[in-house]
């Protein structure tokens, strides 16, 4: 690598902080300076920016530690999280969660660009602090990267340029390949109940069930040892199953004084009613556990099949119910009474398995089709990876 020079980012970059203004001043606000946060980083698809939500004034610039950057300056947020990178097209100021990296003459900014993404695991592991991790200015300037001569880093970035453009529409053909899976069961889904809504008896969720309950609504004790405690974060959306491998215990005996109703067990559904409400799950065979009050309860009646009352519950129909009734601004929350109330068809357990076995297949095969696209898009980023680690390491 003839030619290539180890540095610090502080021989080559001017690094500084950014900064806001009180938010409770007017006069700070809506102005004519670009002004950008991490959270507005972590939602571009491209490096480039060249606009932002918020925007401040001169005042809001001089009465604060916010800086403007010049153009081609890399913004790199460090904290929450640390990570998100992009480069600024016209002159732009940065919230405190940000560091702004100006290139000296000898570095291009967009190969710093490049270079900053492939150590991302380094910049985090440099991050301190409790409550979340921060990196500082001072361990920024310390980090090292190689310096070939600008002609060479030139010549980097547009083969980077090109393969990596390449790379990024691969990938966003195989997530929408992936997504586009999942959205052809939704539709068989809400096919094979829309024909049941027309042509069955339309009753309430509760003449299906023999209960339809919650959890605790106290504090549960824990315990060392016991019966686990699930909440609902334990109910995950994506497999629609039960993850018990961080919950909590609580004494056998609290869990034996539960009411019956209470005490799931095998064939009941579960279904999230607080927050991201409209999970459904299956309780699965050989489990003991409890569950806290956002999370209802149905135990089907005897001609009720479980996995068709779960897959009711998935339904975009029973969903608009639920998201038409749900109620509260910080959590939307089902209540027990709208539960009880939801409008379903009324089928004859044949219809029921029929339905199951269709709707089963097709689910099998929308989870293989989403594997292999997931394991495409995972083997294409691990290909982004060894194009950047062979581009800095002069093999490229």
């Amino acid at each position: 690598m003839s030619g290539w020079q180890t540095k610090t980012l502080g021989e080559v970059c001017d690094i500084m902080n950014g900064g806001t203004p009180k938010t409770g001043v007017p006069e700070y606000w809506d102005g004519g300076h670009l002004w950008i946060t991490p959270a507005e980083m972590g939602k571009r698809a491209s490096p480039y920016v060249n606009d932002t939500a918020r925007k401040i004034t001169d005042a809001g610039l001089k009465n604060s530690s916010a800086r403007m950057l010049p153009p081609r300056s890399v913004i790199l947020s460090s904290r929450a999280p640390i990570g998100h990178l992009v480069i600024n097209t016209e002159p732009m100021a940065t919230n405190q969660g940000c560091k702004g990296l100006i290139p000296r003459s000898q570095l291009h900014y967009k190969f710093l660009y490049y270079y900053l993404s492939s150590v991302v695991d380094l910049l985090n592991s440099l991050g301190t602090g409790a409550t979340f991790k921060e990196l500082s200015s001072g361990r920024l300037k310390e980090v090292t990267l190689p310096v070939p001569p600008l002609p060479e880093q030139e010549r980097i970035v547009g083969l980077l340029d090109e393969a990596l453009a390449g790379l990024a529409t691969a990938q966003a053909h195989a997530e929408q390949n992936r997504r586009s899976a999942h959205t052809l069961f939704d539709c068989l889904l809400e096919s094979v109940f829309a024909d049941d809504w027309k042509t069955s008896e339309i009753v309430t969720l509760a003449d299906l069930a023999t209960d339809i309950t919650d959890g605790d609504h106290l504090p549960p004790p824990k315990s060392p040892t016991g019966v686990p405690f699930i909440t609902i974060g334990n109910v995950v959306k994506q497999s629609r199953r039960i993850d018990f491998s961080e919950t909590f215990s609580v004494p056998r005996a609290y869990y034996d004084a539960l009411k019956p109703h209470r005490r799931p067990r095998s064939g009941d559904v579960l279904y999230t009613v607080t927050g991201s409400f409209g999970i459904p799950v299956i309780v699965p065979e050989g489990v003991e556990f409890c569950f806290q009050r956002h999370i209802g309860l149905i135990r089907p009646k005897t001609g009720i099949d479980s996995s068709w009352l779960f897959y009711l519950l998935l339904s975009p129909q029973i969903f608009k119910q639920a998201s038409d009734g749900a109620t509260g601004a910080a959590q939307r929350t089902v209540s027990l009474k709208l539960l009880r109330n939801f409008q379903v068809p009324k089928v004859s357990l044949k219809k029921q398995k029929e339905a199951v076995e269709r709707l089963d297949a097709l689910s099998k095969e929308t989870q293989r089709l989403a594997t292999v696209y997931e394991r495409k898009r995972d083997a294409l980023a691990a290909l982004r990876r060894s194009l950047l680690n062979q581009a800095f390491t002069g093999n490229l």
